[in-house]
């Protein structure tokens, strides 16, 4: 359990822990998982979305259409969360029920929809064997250090989109860290700085917004198993808006230096309103780690 000066009053988690939160009916609202404060009040963790659409007792319309932008493509954005279909059962170790956003069966391995698994690397499969043994206690995300944005999307935390017609930011709640996707006709870079989050351009496929990726670091984690991403990673993804409450997110990664054949996932995310994306700095008065891994 880690706890904050700042930000939201009350004890607060990670991945292995998390924001903690409280769900309303179809929407899930931000709430203090220890009293409140008029800091919580001044952060809109309870302001009304404006402008979505409702049902007759009040709440988003999950099924309601897809937002269009002027030009007539699908509008993603909006605050994301796991969806339910997606998540991980609650009260089974990972996930506590009723007090934190949900996180995904691929938050906690990647492969979990896979028949047989992720087809490692021989030096990838020792490497995650290693991480369970440790408790992964080499986590990049328990060192409070980014996340990429593959592991973003099943982490009890927000991605809020914000679209235009030049680019898709994504801003992390955690870390308050963000990701750039170009929409400009640009290329991907020759020659990358390898990086956390990579670099990313788009293009409208119909509907369909089609991400590719490259430029990765060496020593990127996917899911709290370690299952890596590395520099010679290439990951695509094929993004759809069905209705206003839902994104499908089609990932392939084809990374031949961690994986013997390309594989694909699909992470299913749900829109989560009448609410805003908060502080959630992890290094600040973090002691986790050093409580796991028995240092002062």
């Amino acid at each position: 359990m880690r706890h904050s000066g700042s930000g939201r009053a009350g004890a607060r988690g990670r991945a292995m822990s998390g924001i903690w939160r409280l769900r309303a009916g179809a929407v899930m609202l931000v709430a203090a998982a220890v009293g409140a404060s008029t800091a919580t009040d001044a952060q809109w963790v309870k302001h009304p979305t404006p402008g979505i659409p409702r049902t007759s007792d009040g709440k988003p319309d999950l099924t309601a259409p897809a937002p269009r932008t002027p030009d007539g493509k699908p509008d993603l954005s909006g605050m994301w969360v796991t969806a339910p279909s997606n998540a991980l059962p609650c009260g089974r170790g990972v996930v506590e029920c009723g007090i934190e956003l949900p996180m995904s069966r691929e938050g906690g391995y990647m492969g979990a929809s896979i028949a047989g698994g992720l087809p490692y690397q021989p030096w990838a499969a020792e490497a995650v064997k290693k991480h369970m043994a440790t408790s992964s206690q080499d986590d990049p995300h328990g060192l409070c250090l980014p996340d990429t944005f593959l592991r973003a999307y099943g982490l009890p935390h927000i991605v809020k989109f914000v679209q235009t017609p030049q680019i898709l930011i994504a801003l992390e709640e955690y870390n308050a860290d963000y990701r750039q996707i170009f929409l400009d006709g640009r290329a991907l870079p020759d020659d990358p700085t390898p990086s956390w989050k990579g670099y990313s351009v788009g293009r409208w496929d119909g509907d369909t917004l089609v991400v590719d990726s490259i430029g990765f670091r060496d020593d990127l984690w996917l899911d709290l198993r370690g299952s890596p991403l590395t520099s010679a990673g290439r990951v695509r993804e094929r993004i759809t808006r069905p209705d206003f409450g839902h994104l499908n997110i089609e990932v392939t990664v084809d990374d031949p230096k961690a994986y013997t054949r390309p594989w694909t996932v699909r992470l299913q995310q749900q829109i989560i309103a009448d609410t805003e994306i908060i502080d959630e700095i992890c290094l600040e008065n973090e002691k986790f780690m050093r409580r796991l891994r028995g240092t002062p």
